[in-house]
């Protein structure tokens, strides 16, 4: 009988690999498909200090790539030194010889990318520094020739050019997992893009087979108006004109960027984007801070736009989490959410009223002009397409948010004390009151003419409300604005006074995993100001004593179980804050101004300043507006006044 301590007969033998097949491999989990060599190379650009970088790539970039930059550029010793693995100008080691891989204030740090690029390709350096000559390196299948003098053409006095022509022909397998030309090029134009949001300050361009995908000048002006201006095109002049600004900080953590209007929303979430200390990185944080922050002014098959920037200490979050650097841990990811979630509901806040100006665009879009005749040719004239545009949003009232209703409003008059009642109170005294085709103002909001929201005019079809601006008219959906009104009152209510409960005669026992039943009961002293009142009830398993009495009879199983999922993703148990939402939306709309009601010009009018005075009120609670603005010169163009 063999001895059991004995070694195997026929065990593998174990062998240090060659320097090659060390970099293919390397190769395999940094450089997996042309946009990821594009990216690598890219963010060192950023690191040398260039303020322009061009790309080039042909077949996707398969074929060939190419980039370009300005920076510091390189001696013939430093490309030599940067074709090693682990070699980089990026970390350094203290006096003990320690490397602290926490504290990283650059793009790209390994070291890997360049001799990883080589052992799959046919590649070319080509580099000056400053009071240098230039140089040049060939390497093919990691095989280094060179360095030898070369002449540099780029757009500066010094910088790097790096060209790398049939990648992964080292490694043919790989290519059979590429996908097809136009999706490998529109890989490398979303990397592109990402890096170029994430620099406003720096020049970007990209050829794709010899043809422009896109050119970005260097941006001026204030970080914010820089930044604005790079997103806005990148991702369209809509989201510029009805973006608002992100600004918040707290325990070392800073936030700013730009996120879009809730009326402005699509229906995929490829338009949000996160960048953490200027690296662009997908992050399922980023789904729950939209999600909840957008909770209750969208439907959940609607995304909104955002581009968000988180800056803190390298040594409070691991970029070291993927090979490729697009994820990251946060060390305090609760910090860094909640900062999230609260500036986002700020800064939609903030915007008051404002609905998008793609409302108006889109209605105008519906108004087909037809072609008249034209009096002196009698031939036909068509008019010519408009372009809406919107003014800027008032400032909401502290006192309004502080839940004074019966205060002045942001613009300096006093609001309804309750639209409802009066409106009820009206019908009161005029049952027999006629429709209204036109409604003659008062002589005091004749002489305001200066609301946002104008001065009512008239009401048609019982349901919509014609505003007269100083330049334009705004048309009101009577219903959904007053929606939101009774909404936005609630809400405030239930934050002071806090979400009544009902005690269950008998407990509910919900029976979970352990790890679930954990999650949820951690969060017990969270979920009791929003009227659920839970404790532990043996090993994996929950006693439901309370649930909110907005609620009535409800699957307390289900939402316990809609929780458990919902810390194990979001952190916060956003499924009971969406169902108040729902719950306090159904009775909003029950008990708000319905269409086909009546108003006279007295309670139009205080639609309007309310509406004014509310903040969120130009969208109702599921992302529609509540109103379209149209401009007088868009209307003098629809009418051939222009």
């Amino acid at each position: 009988m063999p001895d059991s301590l004995s070694p195997p007969q026929n065990r593998p033998l174990i062998q240090r690999l060659p320097a090659d097949a060390i970099n293919r491999i390397a190769a395999g989990e940094v450089i997996e498909r042309p946009a990821a060599a594009v990216k690598e190379l890219v963010e060192n650009a950023l690191d040398a200090g260039a303020t322009q970088i061009d790309i080039e790539i042909e077949a996707g970039g398969l074929t060939r790539l190419a980039i370009t930059d300005n920076g510091c550029g390189m001696t013939p010793a430093d490309v030599l030194i940067a074709l090693e693995r682990h070699a980089t100008s990026k970390l350094s080691a203290d006096e003990t010889g320690y490397v602290d891989l926490l504290n990283i204030h650059t793009m790209g740090f390994r070291g890997e990318a360049l001799p990883s690029i080589g052992s799959v390709s046919r590649m070319r350096i080509t580099s000056r520094a400053a009071g240098e000559d230039a140089c040049e390196v060939m390497i093919s299948a990691g095989e280094i020739e060179g360095p030898k003098p070369a002449a540099w053409t780029g757009r500066g006095a010094n910088g790097t050019r790096i060209e790398v022509a049939d990648l992964f022909y080292a490694t043919p397998a790989r290519l059979k997992f590429m996908k097809s030309e136009r999706a490998e090029t529109m890989a490398v134009t979303d990397a592109c893009r990402r890096l170029a949001m994430s620099r406003a300050d720096v020049g970007f361009s990209l050829l794709s087979n010899g043809r422009s995908v896109f050119r970005y000048s260097a941006e001026t002006g204030s970080a914010q108006a820089r930044q604005l201006a790079r997103l806005g095109a990148i991702m369209g002049r809509d989201f510029r004109d009805n973006a608002v600004p992100i600004e918040a900080e707290r325990e070392g953590v800073t936030i700013s960027g730009f996120a879009g209007l809730p009326t402005l929303s699509r229906g995929n979430a490829q338009k949000q984007f996160l960048f953490v200390n200027g690296r662009p990185v997908k992050d399922r944080l980023l789904n729950g801070v939209i999600r909840a922050a957008y909770a209750d002014f969208l439907a959940r098959d609607r995304h909104p736009l955002a581009a968000l920037f988180v800056a803190l200490d390298p040594e409070y979050v691991d970029v070291n989490v993927h090979p490729a650097k697009t994820e990251v841990r946060f060390r305090d990811a609760n910090n860094v959410r909640g900062l999230l979630i609260g500036a986002l509901r700020h800064a939609l806040a903030a915007a008051g009223h404002r609905a998008s100006t793609t409302v108006a665009g889109y209605a105008l879009g519906k108004v087909q002009a037809e072609p008249v005749p034209d009096p002196v040719s009698g031939g036909l004239w068509d008019r010519p397409a408009p372009s809406p545009q919107i003014g800027a949003a008032p400032s909401v009232s502290p006192a309004f948010l502080q839940g004074d209703y019966t205060s002045r409003g942001s613009m300096g008059v006093r609001t309804s004390a309750g639209f409802a009642e009066r409106a009820a109170q009206s019908y009161e005294h005029h049952p027999d009151a006629a429709p209204s085709a036109r409604t003659e103002p008062d002589t005091s909001a004749t002489q305001t003419p200066d609301f946002p929201l104008g001065v009512a005019r008239a009401q048609l079809h019982e349901t919509y409300v014609i505003a007269q601006t100083a330049d334009g008219i705004v048309i009101v959906d009577q219903h959904a604005a007053h929606e939101r009104l009774v909404y936005e009152g609630m809400k405030h209510q239930m934050a002071g006074e806090g979400v009544r409960r009902q005690a269950l005669l008998i407990p509910d026992i919900i029976e979970l995993t352990e790890d679930e039943a954990a999650r949820v009961l951690a969060r017990a002293d969270e979920l009791l100001p929003l009227g659920l009142e839970i404790e532990p009830f043996g090993a994996g398993a929950i006693c439901v004593r309370a649930t909110p009495a907005l609620f009535g009879e409800m699957d307390v199983k289900g939402l316990i179980q809609d929780l458990a999922d919902d810390f194990a993703e979001y952190e916060e148990g956003l499924v009971l804050k969406e169902r108040f939402e729902e719950v306090m939306g159904n009775m909003a709309c029950r008990g708000s101004v319905r269409a086909g009601r009546r108003l006279n010009a007295e309670e139009m009018n205080a639609l309007l300043r309310q509406m004014e005075a509310t903040p969120h009120s130009g969208q109702c609670n599921h992302g529609r507006p509540t109103y379209v603005e149209l401009k007088l010169a868009d209307i003098e163009r629809l009418f051939g006044r222009r």
